[in-house]
């Protein structure tokens, strides 16, 4: 870990600890939004008052003019919503009532932000000290001000946060937030350049964020990339944008109660990519209201399981050139109960299936079932890469990872940067690629029709070869023999040491 990265870490660890400790009993579902929503307002108050001194100082300029800020794509922050009032006031009894005051009025004077800022802190199980110490703790942070824009402190800030919470809620929090590193797995894989990308179950908007940060850090503009959501949880779908916004993103991200299977919000979209973590066998789909569907092309989903209504729902959902990569539950690669078998055998027979991944154990906050990553391309002859119809490239991650703490393990950059690389070498990108034994194999399909259809990584890429050493057993022996015997005789020689000092202190043994 490079050492801006463990600063920042560090710093971030800190600013979590001291925020959690104002949490008193309240709930991590609630106290989230407590949280974020202050960070957020800390951050557009933060570019705001520098935009505002800038202005102030400038012959001609109207510095309280909404219309100059729009035009530096700032939001405009009224008098009383401003960090500096509200920090003045943390020590009032009524500060809840002018948070919630301040986020209306940043609301009417910002149509983007309508309906998306958490205004509920007036009510009474928020402690009303606890708010305001809350208040000065985040105070202390410069969030929204140029430098700090540009090295993305609050993007920080708010991932570490929202990955905190949701280890805090346990299974509930994993809903909105999946983990940095899987992430970075499918952006890097993918190479969302340009284009529309599409997630429709978005949750907290990691993926969005990751795919700009993929585009900056190769030299593309922030604006190269077309960003469509939906989120069927409101709360979680605030979330989204206030994360979106903070960086300056624009996407349109829509909610409804009803979910994407019930309500597309994006009906005639035809992605160019899309990335997405559905909730892992979620039962609960209502998928007998919808035997019918027009996406179910390779087969109708079992009422019990939504897993191959997503993955129908993302091929439907892409452009005839398109590419998906979307996490699942590991059974999607094997199962044959109610009709999932022969799903999966039509998407493979009709030649989707680029590449599978399984992914180590531990690296979800809201889950301990395995999962593995899928990755779906509309067009495998395309030009843009070489002809890879007929063949499946399957990569077995599961001993990779690192564990950062006793319950959670993370994918090193390196690793990857590994997998990523593998991947690309195979669709003739960059490299040479080769089959690595017990890591990856490209496999044709009709060694994939031998296995039933299963696509379950360690089937076909066999296990790690380990390196034949020259000594025989005899050898071994007489080396295990001489180093037990070397470890007794300073045993021996220590035990002797002791009964001499023993003795001379008066303690004979």
């Amino acid at each position: 870990m490079k050492k801006e990265q463990i600063k920042e870490t560090n710093f971030n660890e800190k600013l979590w600890q001291s925020a959690d400790k104002l949490r008193s009993n309240m709930d991590a579902a609630e106290y989230k939004h407590v949280v974020l929503g202050l960070i957020f307002l800390k951050y557009i108050s933060d570019a705001f008052k520098e935009l505002h001194q800038k202005l102030s100082a400038e012959k001609g300029a109207d510095s309280e003019d909404v219309d100059e800020y729009r035009a530096e794509n700032v939001f405009y922050v009224p008098k009383k919503a401003r960090w500096d009032y509200l920090q003045k006031n943390a020590k009032q009894p009524t500060i809840g009532k002018l948070v919630d005051d301040a986020m209306d009025e940043i609301e009417k004077d910002n149509p983007t932000l309508k309906g998306v800022l958490p205004k509920n802190y007036a009510r009474p199980n928020l402690d009303k000290t606890r708010l305001g110490e809350l208040i000065d703790l985040i105070g202390t942070i410069a969030l929204g001000d140029k430098e700090n824009r540009s090295k993305d402190i609050l993007g920080g800030v708010y991932e570490y946060f929202l990955g905190q919470f949701a280890d805090a809620e346990g299974k509930k929090g994993g809903q909105f937030y999946t983990p940095r590193s899987i992430v970075k797995v499918l952006v890097e894989m993918l190479e969302p350049y340009k284009g529309r990308v599409f997630d429709p179950c978005c949750g907290s908007g990691g993926m969005f964020v990751q795919s700009e940060k993929f585009v900056r850090a190769h030299g593309g503009r922030i604006g190269d990339v077309a960003i469509y959501g939906q989120e069927s949880n409101q709360t979680t779908w605030r979330l989204c944008k206030m994360n979106l916004a903070i960086r300056g993103i624009d996407a349109d991200i829509q909610w409804n109660n009803e979910g994407s299977f019930l309500n597309d919000a994006h009906r005639d979209l035809k992605a160019d990519f899309v990335i997405a973590n559905p909730p892992f066998n979620d039962s609960d789909w209502k998928g007998d209201l919808l035997r019918k569907d027009m996406r179910w092309k390779y087969g109708t989903p079992p009422e019990g399981n939504a897993n191959f209504a997503w993955v129908q729902h993302f091929i439907h959902h892409l452009n005839p050139t398109g590419l998906a990569g979307f996490v699942l539950a590991n059974g999607s690669m094997s199962s044959n109960t109610s009709g999932e078998g022969d799903i999966r055998k039509g998407i493979v027979e009709a030649d989707l299936v680029d590449c599978m991944i399984s992914l180590p154990s531990q690296l979800f906050y809201n889950t301990m079932i395995p999962a593995c990553l899928w990755f779906i391309a509309r067009d495998k002859k395309n030009s843009k890469f070489r002809d890879r119809r007929g063949e499946v490239l399957f990569i077995d991650a599961r001993n990779m990872g690192m564990l950062i703490d006793r319950r959670h393990r993370e994918l090193t950059d390196e690793e990857i940067s590994k997998i990523a690389s593998t991947y690309h070498a195979w669709r003739g990108e960059k490299g040479k690629y080769q089959d690595i034994k017990g890591f990856c194999k490209a496999v044709k399909l009709d060694e994939i029709r031998k296995h039933g259809h299963i696509l379950t990584p360690g089937r076909y890429v066999g296990t790690e070869e380990i390196e034949e050493d020259d000594e025989t057993f005899e050898d071994k022996m007489k080396k295990l023999t001489s180093e037990l015997s070397s470890q007794f005789k300073k045993s021996k020689e220590l035990e002797q040491e002791i009964k001499k000092n023993l003795e001379d202190l008066g303690y004979g043994i």
